[in-house]
């Protein structure tokens, strides 16, 4: 990048900054775009002129709410809850509700802003959102779950609708809590309607939802080896994690023909040389979906390696799959992956990926998939459940997988087709100019709103 532009961006980044101050994972989002995005926009003088980056980086509303509900004891709790409406241009806000003790409004209007460019590369009708609570679900019984997520939807209710806002689950929110926020928002609209994606089958949800951010991620990187002449086939891979898209990613891979050897949680990670096959990997299910026990627990059962309070960036991998959380890969463990052979990484979490790994990534000329591109999966079918609710109906397992595996090959090809750089294809750049054009497009269209 030029001087020029370098100034640009700072500029820029000064003024946002200055307008959001002390949330820095937002901070980091946006500068990791805009600096693919302003040499572009300065190229392209319609964005520019009509002031587009700036508006999109600037949330359509913020909702903050208070969050009252009674604990097993009869005490009462008070959690915050949020909903960042960011952008609706090319369709209802679309994104997660995560409930964590981090939540904040930083790391929400990151997630928001991420958001927008990754419903758009799926090419479906959606715009960006995200949502969510300090409140933690771990350690709560099911009737505290419940009546917390009774009292976020009595409040969230009057924001949201299937042709306005569209929330979905995130970190903490699986099918429980969505099912109980769906029973409340029925019970106080008196409709039926497709207001949540990740719903039960039973009541209108979709075939694949579990699945797909991990199967999205491993088909990702899947298309990136492609352009290699490579495939997954005979490669060791490192995953994080081990909650949802953790689980799907292992199961995708060792479908492919790879090697799974590595899963972890916020206490450590186990390192099982021999594979994690699907018996191996039924008991995991097992542990982090019914028993909600640690990782830990694996290396004993199985006779694995157990890394207390570490990350699995220094095992020697062929591929890396980041699907635990934000900033979980730093420079050092960046260059470590890389100096032990890893040259594929997917990214199944939300920004794992500090800027100083990413720039290691891209310094080496690794086969890299940013979250934004390579996890958009669970969106896209979460687009799909929004589109068999409208019309009624349902799709099989084959038919979802199916229209998932062309999704994620359209955005690689988006990326591809932008951010082709010699002989060198720079998914950054190619996933962030390709999110942005669709949107900008669509907010050129319909004026200064």
């Amino acid at each position: 990048m030029s001087k020029e532009m370098e100034q640009k961006v700072q500029a820029f980044m000064a003024r946002v900054i200055a307008k959001n101050p002390g949330e820095v994972e937002f901070h980091q989002a946006v500068h990791e775009v805009v600096e693919s995005l302003i040499p572009f926009v300065e190229e392209n003088p319609q964005y520019k002129e009509a002031k587009i980056l700036e508006r999109m980086v600037e949330p359509e509303r913020v909702i903050l709410f208070r969050v009252p509900w009674i604990n097993d004891k009869g005490g009462v709790e008070l959690n915050k809850g949020y909903r960042i409406e960011m952008n609706s241009a090319i369709g209802p806000y679309k994104g997660g509700l995560r409930f964590h003790p981090t939540v904040n409004l930083g790391i929400l209007k990151f997630l928001a802003f991420e958001q927008v460019l990754k419903n758009s590369l799926t090419t479906l009708p959606m715009g960006g959102g995200k949502g969510g609570s300090d409140f933690d679900p771990k350690g709560k019984s099911d009737n505290e779950v419940m009546r917390f997520c009774q009292s976020f939807m009595t409040e969230l209710q009057r924001h949201i609708g299937p042709n306005t806002d569209v929330p979905a689950g995130d970190i903490g929110v699986g099918g429980r809590e969505i099912g109980y926020m769906f029973g409340q928002y029925k019970r106080l609209r008196n409709e039926f309607t497709g207001v949540l994606t990740g719903k039960g089958l039973e009541w209108g949800g979709s075939l694949i939802r579990p699945e797909a951010t991990g199967y999205g991620a491993v088909y990702f990187a899947q298309e990136m080896l492609a352009t290699r002449n490579d495939s997954f086939k005979g490669k060791i891979v490192a995953i994080s994690g081990s909650g949802n898209v953790a689980q799907y990613a292992t199961e995708k891979v060792n479908d492919l023909g790879g090697k799974v050897v590595t899963l972890s949680d916020s206490t450590g990670f186990i390192y099982d040389p021999e594979g994690i096959d699907a018996k191996k990997l039924a008991w995991v299910m097992e542990l982090k979906n019914v028993k909600r026990g640690r990782i830990k627990d694996y290396a004993e059962k199985f006779g694995a390696q157990y890394f207390e309070g570490e990350r699995p960036w220094g095992i020697k991998v062929d591929v890396a799959l980041p699907c635990a959380t934000q900033n979980e890969v730093n420079d050092e463990e960046a260059q470590i992956l890389i100096d032990n052979g890893c040259y594929c990484i997917s990214e199944g979490a939300n920004m794992p990926s500090t800027p100083e790994a990413i720039k290691i990534y891209t310094d080496n000329k690794i086969l890299y998939g940013p979250g934004k591109a390579a996890n958009a999966g669970g969106v896209a079918v979460s687009g799909l459940e929004m589109s068999q609710n409208s019309m009624r109906l349902s799709w099989t397992r084959e038919e979802v997988d199916t229209k998932l595996h062309s999704i994620m090959v359209n955005i690689h090809e988006n990326c591809v087709k932008w951010g082709k750089e010699g002989d060198f294809i720079n998914y950054v750049n190619g996933a962030n100019i390709a999110g942005f054009v669709k949107v900008a497009d669509a907010m050129l269209a319909q004026g200064v709103v």
